[in-house]
């Protein structure tokens, strides 16, 4: 057991390595992990950690119950979508400009996993683009993530992949949530969420913040800067950009949860997919964000297909963040070389 931290730049490397043996399903395999209470330590929490004792109860599933209202609106914003792409040559290049802007704005992982530390100023602009990306509230958003990591394609998984591909992409959010998912969402520690001031602000006025931010900011902004028609402003910025927002997401809960290779641990579903972090701005290193998620950069590869690692590396350059956390290479190594596909080998 060896335990290295080393600060550069606010970068802190962390290294600590352990062995033990975990079964998952009927395969029993020995790994090399972190030192979880340690880093718990340094980072004030453990609820994104992979749960190992959890088990799903015996006995019939439980019904399927639909959620009218969710299935008409994300059907008539899908509608909304297709017709916006038929106005796209009608619209001036300002205005896919704008769209495009909209669309990279979204709260990259500071909350979910403490991977950084951010000051007010930032957590306000992280705060804001959350709204406008209107994936739910921080509060919310991050506790279904932090179930998810916690109970991986289990039914506490609030979009649990075994369940298909439909299921994981948009599914769960067509039907009530399993049961599992709300008792383990409840139990889990959501302190440091609830302390932050900013975090409470947007979710106490989180449905007025959507409406300005989501659909009337983009829609107003090409319509009275550059006289856009009202028609086209808001079916580009507005529908259609939040409606490829919300699938470049969906796939890293269901395309990287299916397709590519696992070169860190292949015993866990999550995969590496170039394509979903070209789509999702860099949030398809998806075996390794499940493998190491207390790493800011969600990736080892730095900004390779990732924007998000991009932003939090010119923020730290700016004074705005700080702290980052980062997996050290020879613990990477050492994953890759004993729970690991082999496809690391090949490049």
């Amino acid at each position: 057991l060896f335990k290295e931290f080393s600060s550069s730049s606010s970068i802190t490397t962390v290294g600590t390595v352990t062995s033990r043996v975990t079964k998952n399903g009927d395969a029993v395999m020995e790994k090399d992990v972190i030192n979880h209470e340690d880093l718990a330590g340094d980072r004030g929490m453990i609820d994104d950690i992979f749960d190992e004792t959890y088990r799903e109860k015996e006995g019939p599933k439980p019904p399927m119950r639909y959620v009218w209202r969710n299935i008409i609106l994300m059907s008539l914003l899908h509608l909304g979508a297709l017709f916006a792409l038929t106005l796209i040559p009608s619209a001036k290049i300002q205005t896919l400009a704008w769209a495009v802007l909209c669309f990279l704005l979204f709260s990259p992982r500071l909350w979910s996993h403490r991977s950084y530390k951010a000051t007010l100023p930032l957590r306000i602009f992280l705060t804001i683009a959350n709204s406008m990306a209107f994936q739910n509230d921080i509060y919310e958003w991050v506790r279904d993530h932090r179930v998810h990591h916690k109970f991986s394609e289990t039914d506490a998984d609030p979009h649990n992949a075994m369940r298909g591909f439909f299921f994981s992409h948009i599914g769960w959010l067509l039907v009530r949530k399993h049961p599992d998912v709300i008792e383990k969402g409840q139990k889990l520690d959501l302190s440091d969420i609830k302390a932050d001031k900013v975090v409470m602000f947007q979710r106490r006025y989180y449905k007025p913040s959507v409406v300005l931010l989501c659909f009337m900011l983009p829609t107003l902004v090409p319509w009275y800067f550059w006289d856009e028609s009202i028609i086209i402003s808001f079916f580009i910025p507005a529908i259609l950009r939040y409606a490829i927002g919300l699938n470049a997401t969906w796939l890293v809960n269901s395309a990287a949860h299916m397709f590519g290779n696992r070169p860190y641990d292949q015993y866990i579903n999550p995969r590496e997919n170039p394509l979903v972090s070209l789509g999702a701005l860099g949030e398809g290193f998806h075996n390794y964000h499940h493998t190491f998620p207390y790493d800011y950069s969600t990736s080892e590869f730095g900004w390779r297909f990732n924007l998000t690692t991009a932003f939090i590396d010119l923020m730290c350059l700016l004074g705005l963040a700080s702290d980052r956390k980062k997996v050290s290479k020879e613990v990477i190594l050492a994953r890759k070389m004993r729970t690991g596909d082999g496809s690391h080998k090949s490049g």
